[in-house]
């Protein structure tokens, strides 16, 4: 062998050497898994990077299985958030290591591997999403069994308040802030909405009128749709909307659809249809502070029948692999199929509202009710957005509390919020222009006070009436009665303390009276100087 031929050889062998080094060093950043952290019920992105030669990235099949230490198993399904990213959404129920394998349509989205560790929760107001409480399959909790009374706030244009500013969601902040400090726990939403034609839109301050926002979820405008793709800007804006109320600890009662908001949707069912709907439920399923609504007044408008509604439920449900809860703002939907929804929603203005919500819990009696419209908007400003049946604010707080009496849930409407005007600082507002929020963070710690999972209507001749079945009885004194009178059962010989509530301070006034009979006889303090109030009568032993 001639030294030429060493040379060549050798340099042969180290040409070799380096595509061996070169092939292992990727084999091992290939086969390395990624692993992540975060904490019990935190939203935690997956991202993938991946360039895909596609005519529309959002129709390819992505998604991942994740199973836990214990053996529980999610098949999460991903989205696409443009840019060549990909991502698998999710929110951990249980701690330990998650292992997940994503699979694909496309071949460089499938078989990518890692773990999740995930440690205990330590934000002390996070208990989890709602659920069907274990005691009481008419009521609300939280995962960890915290108790949930459900107290919801319309607000139907809240993805439109900052949705031009990149750099923050100032005014979403401050309106959000407003209600959960106020004892509210639900905002009732649109994904999207565009317009209304009632209201005096004349008098509207321009930085308060919301109504034809220039985004649109598609492509193109409201005006001018481009239903082939989607805006991936707009989803992102409404994370930070999701995001802000997650942190706030405010449940989002998430409406994929208004048909009477003047939105120019596709035909139903159609491609471009499942496409939006799809990628809705794909993109927010995981956040914890989440509760599906298919539509606002799903069936008031002539756009879809029943068939339809159950066809989005039996989609949702399919993809939805956090199984967060699900209703329907139709109540004849939900009497028609109770058994696809996981809890009922009525709209219903009638005068009498106590009795007619008191026989729907009786008709519905292992799902919560949950009266999502019942009339009554409170006005403030010297316009009037849309009035309804009722609009002086203690009229509409006594229709939430008649609603509540009578074993369901309900929601609260300031005009000035509820739609197309959204006034997102009403604390700068003058004093008789501001709502009367305090009175629902009263009533918010009253069902606080008295865990409201404890207790159900009661009948009795006198006053509307709670009873945990056990030792508490409480009463809801209508406008204008001045005492409490009637028959009261396991009262006789017995001490009673007595304690009256103000709705308008929410003040206790406590008092103490033995009872020779069964029969209740008690005036209404002077103290208490509402017009309606609640006695609360706890027999001692």
């Amino acid at each position: 062998m001639t030294p030429r031929t060493l040379r060549l050889n050798s340099k042969k062998m180290k040409t070799t050497i380096n595509l061996i080094l070169i092939l292992l060093i990727s084999l091992n950043s290939f086969s390395k898994e990624k692993i992540y952290s975060c904490e019990k019920w935190q939203v935690i992105d997956l991202e993938f990077e991946a360039k895909i030669k596609s005519d529309n990235p959002f129709a390819i099949q992505f998604g991942a299985e994740l199973i836990s230490e214990s053996g529980k198993t999610m098949n999460i399904p991903g989205f696409y958030n443009d840019n060549n990213i990909w991502v698998i959404r999710f929110c951990p129920p249980d701690e330990g290591n998650w292992t997940f394998k994503t699979y694909s349509s496309e071949s460089k989205l499938t078989g990518l591997t890692g773990t999740i560790s995930v440690s205990a929760n330590t934000k002390p107001d996070e208990h989890g999403p709602i659920v069907i409480s274990k005691t009481d399959k008419q009521k609300f909790e939280y995962a960890d069994g915290t108790p949930y009374f459900l107290l919801a706030f319309e607000l139907d244009w809240l993805f439109a308040l900052d949705v031009e500013n990149k750099n923050g969601i100032p005014r979403t902040e401050e309106i959000v802030g407003e209600i959960a400090k106020n004892g509210f726990n639900q905002v009732v939403m649109n994904v999207y909405a565009y317009d209304a034609m009632w209201g005096d839109h004349e008098n509207l301050k321009p930085e308060h009128n919301f109504a034809k926002p220039k985004v649109f979820p598609y492509a193109g405008t409201n005006e001018n749709p481009d239903y082939s793709t989607l805006n991936v800007d707009f989803f992102k804006h409404l994370d930070r909307v999701m995001k802000e109320l997650n942190e706030q600890e405010v449940i989002s009662h998430l409406m994929i659809y208004v048909w009477n908001k003047k939105v120019k949707w596709p035909e139903p069912e159609s491609v471009a249809d499942n496409l939006y709907f799809d990628y809705v439920v794909k993109r927010y399923q995981a956040f914890p502070n989440l509760i599906w609504d298919i539509s606002k007044e799903a069936l008031a408008y002539g756009r879809d029948d029943m068939n339809y509604i159950t066809r989005r439920i039996d989609r949702l449900r399919k993809m939805d692999g956090h199984g967060r809860l699900l209703s329907v703002h139709d109540y004849a939907y939900c009497r028609a199929f109770p058994g696809k929804v996981d809890f009922i929603s009525i709209q219903n203005w009638n005068a009498n509202i106590y009795n007619v919500m008191k026989d729907v819990v009786e008709r519905h009696k292992n799902q919560p009710i949950f009266n999502i419209e019942h009339g009554g908007y409170e006005r403030t400003m010297p316009y009037s957005t849309f009035d309804g049946a009722y609009n002086d604010a203690a009229a509409c707080l006594d229709r939430n509390y008649k609603c509540i009496f009578a074993g369901s849930y309900s929601t609260y409407y300031w005009q000035n919020t509820s739609w197309y005007e959204v006034v997102y600082n009403p604390s700068a507002l003058p004093d008789e222009q501001q709502p009367k929020f305090n009175w629902y963070k009263n009533l918010t710690q009253l069902f606080t006070d008295y865990d409201f999972r404890n207790y159900q209507p009661a009948n009795a001749s006198h006053a509307y009436c709670l009873y945990n079945n056990k030792d508490t009885y409480m009463f809801y004194l209508t406008r204008d009665m001045i005492a409490l009178n009637g028959m009261v059962p396991g009262v006789k010989n017995k001490i009673v303390k007595i304690k009256w509530f103000n709705p308008f301070t929410g003040n206790y006034i406590d008092g103490e009276r033995t009872f020779n009979g069964v029969w209740i006889g008690v005036d209404k303090p002077k103290e208490v100087n509402s017009p309606f109030c609640v006695a609360i009568l706890e027999v001692q032993n």
